[in-house]
């Protein structure tokens, strides 16, 4: 009982240095948890910033759009001065030299268009409903990278330091193996093998270390600053009580397939747009010019209104080449969808599945440390009794140290399997886990520009305002 004793003293005593090694790796000043990461990826994010700028670019297309049933006025000046020579000779040579100058002003304005303009304005919207998915899309692969990173960050902590501890013990079994040699209860070869794992278990401790030297870089990549004091697991999110319900779910809410939907009514109504710009279009014009010729003090004015209708009867077969083109791409799009569909169902099922596969063996990795731990400290007590070997200690050892390694990593599977599942049913979002950040509102850009505003009026100066503000973001 007294060898017991003190083998579980030294124990204790390794723990806690263990732990307080680990402690010293990380930064003391800040607590860091899953929430932190998440928010700071979400508003320090490169790639969110980036398509939410192409979703800008998408809301000008609709305001493009609305601009074509708009009047088109524009203005030219032209200044000219001609210079004449008659004649032959110094004597009979006449010259003569004028200055003229004109401005006008034109009018265009498309009144009639069969529709396309209005169709081409309706596709435009259904793309920009599109673009919006497709960034909450990029939002969630944005904060399951934080969640990612911060619990890299965790469990190569937690290896760090059980590398450490396992080389702790393995330098008191090294000397216990000295102490025993010299009074010849063990050979020089229980000597060697206990060197060799000290050895090996130095080299783990520092691949252990580059590796969360790396996890740690990872992290500040991810998150936009370096990681501070990362010390507990993430709290599971609520799952689906059912595959079938994790699939509903998915199907609901993803906005890959809300994106698609939305693009396959975008091409919908491109190809109507196609069929209609076959039919007649009716255009208004009207100039007004004033020119004058300084040379005679004469002035012109002029004023000018019309009305034309025009239709295409034959373009080389161009029309309907446009047109069949955008039949395609319908089909192209409704192919997307289905594959769309099939891929989130698919996706849901395997997150799921996952999730069960982790949790389960987390269970099983839990009893099998509580099993090593058990056999490990019996096989080590039976040493300092003499009827268990060097290498027997060596073998339990090494069976603990792969059991809580195991564990840790089956720890960390399930949380990131609880996301990868959330990520799936599209609910990993900053709106869906109530994250205390500003959220982006798409609504505001979009709805001062689809009006398609001048630069001169009072809505596109607002609109210039809410730019620069976005951009100074």
């Amino acid at each position: 009982m007294r060898g017991f004793f003190n083998i579980r003293r030294v124990r204790a005593l390794v723990s806690v240095s263990a732990v307080a090694t680990a402690a010293a790796l990380v930064p003391q000043a800040r607590a860091d948890n899953l929430t932190d990461a998440m928010i700071g990826a979400y508003t320090s994010s490169g790639l969110l910033e980036q398509n939410r700028a192409l979703l800008r670019v998408a809301d000008e297309g609709v305001a493009a759009s609305v601009s074509g049933l708009r009047p088109v006025i524009s203005t030219a000046l032209n200044i000219a001065r001609d210079y004449n020579r008659t004649g032959l000779g110094a004597a009979g040579a006449r010259s003569s030299h004028s200055t003229g100058a004109s401005v006008s002003v034109s009018l265009n304005w498309l009144l009639f268009d069969n529709g396309a303009t209005r169709l081409d304005t309706a596709a435009a919207q259904e793309t920009v409903l599109a673009t919006r998915q497709t960034l909450v899309d990029v939002e969630q692969q944005v904060l399951f990278a934080a969640v990612q990173a911060y619990v890299n960050v965790l469990t190569q902590q937690d290896i760090v330091a059980l590398r450490r501890n396992n080389l702790r013990l393995l330098q008191e079994e090294l000397r216990a193996a000295n102490d025993r040699f010299e009074v010849g209860e063990v050979t020089r070869t229980d000597v060697a093998l206990a060197e060799s794992q000290v050895a090996e278990a130095r080299a783990n401790l520092t691949d252990a270390r580059g590796a969360l030297l790396t996890a740690r870089a990872t992290y500040e990549e991810v998150v936009g600053r370096a990681p501070g004091t990362v010390s507990t697991y993430p709290p599971l999110p609520r799952r689906a009580n059912s595959l079938d319900a994790a699939q509903a779910l998915a199907l609901r809410n993803h906005p890959s397939l809300r994106s698609q939907q939305h693009a396959v009514k975008a091409a919908q109504l491109t190809a109507d747009s196609s069929l209609r710009d076959m039919g007649p279009s009716l255009n208004f014009s009207a100039t007004a010019s004033h020119g004058e010729l300084h040379s005679t003090d004469n002035s012109s004015d002029n004023f000018d209104l019309g009305l034309s209708l025009s239709q295409t009867i034959y373009a080389g077969g161009a029309l309907a080449s446009a047109r069949r083109a955008d039949l395609a791409r319908l089909d192209a799009e409704r192919g997307a969808l289905l594959s769309t569909q099939r891929s989130i169902t698919s996706n849901a099922a395997s997150a799921y599945t996952s999730f069960e596969t982790a949790a389960a063996s987390l269970v099983s990795s839990t009893e099998r440390v509580r099993a090593a731990q058990v056999a490990f400290d019996g096989i080590r007590e039976e040493a300092t009794l003499g009827s268990r070997t060097t290498l027997d200690v060596l073998q339990a050892e090494q069976e603990l140290l792969d059991a809580q390694t195991a564990r840790l990593q089956a720890r960390a599977t399930q949380a990131l399997a609880a996301y990868d599942l959330l990520q799936a049913q599209g609910l990993l979002t900053a709106e869906n886990l109530n994250l205390a950040v500003e959220r982006y509102d798409p609504e505001i850009y979009h709805n001062q520009v689809r009006s398609a505003p001048a630069f001169v009026t009072k809505r596109g100066q607002d609109l210039d305002r809410v730019l620069k503000a976005l951009r100074k973001n």
